[in-house]
C-alpha cells in the first residue's frame, strides 16, 4: 500500500457486529468517515462554521472492497490518502489495516465535492487548503 497522510486507531466494539460474529458492512462507512473527519479537523477544518457560510463538505460516491472480516475486540487503523480530482471532488483513498499483523481488512474510494449555496466549488475555496 501507498504511505498514508494520515492514520486513526480503532477497537471493535461487541455492538458492531452482526449476527455471524463479525463487523457489519455498514460500521466499516462510520470508521472511514470519522476518520475522514479527524483528518480534516487535524487541518483546521471546521464543519459547523463552513456550514454556517452555507458550504458543506458532502461524499458523492462511495466504492468498498471488503478483504476480510474485523471480529470482537480486533483492533485496527485506519488510512487515508487524500487527493484533488477534477476542479471540484475531493478523492479519499481508505484502508483499514488490523493490528498488530497489518493485514489490509477493507480498500476504499470515497469521492467528495465542496458545495456552496447547493453549488459545487473548488474544494480550496471552501477550505483553504491545497489538495
Amino acid at each position: 500500500m501507498e504511505q498514508p497522510i494520515f492514520e486513526l486507531e480503532f477497537k471493535v466494539r461487541d455492538y458492531e457486529l452482526d449476527l455471524q460474529g463479525i463487523v457489519n458492512n455498514s460500521v466499516y462507512q462510520n470508521y472511514l468517515e470519522h476518520a475522514r473527519h479527524e483528518y480534516l479537523i487535524s487541518k483546521n477544518i471546521d464543519f459547523a462554521a463552513l456550514h454556517q457560510q452555507n458550504i458543506d463538505l458532502v461524499v458523492s460516491r462511495i466504492e468498498i472492497d471488503y478483504k476480510a472480516p474485523l471480529k470482537s475486540q480486533d483492533k485496527f487503523v485506519v488510512k487515508l490518502q487524500a487527493a484533488k480530482e477534477g476542479n471540484v471532488r475531493i478523492v479519499f483513498h481508505q484502508w483499514i489495516e488490523r493490528l498488530p499483523d497489518g493485514k489490509t481488512m477493507i480498500d476504499a474510494k470515497i469521492t467528495g465535492v465542496c458545495l456552496k449555496n447547493g453549488r459545487p466549488i473548488r474544494p480550496e475555496d471552501a477550505t483553504g487548503m491545497l489538495w
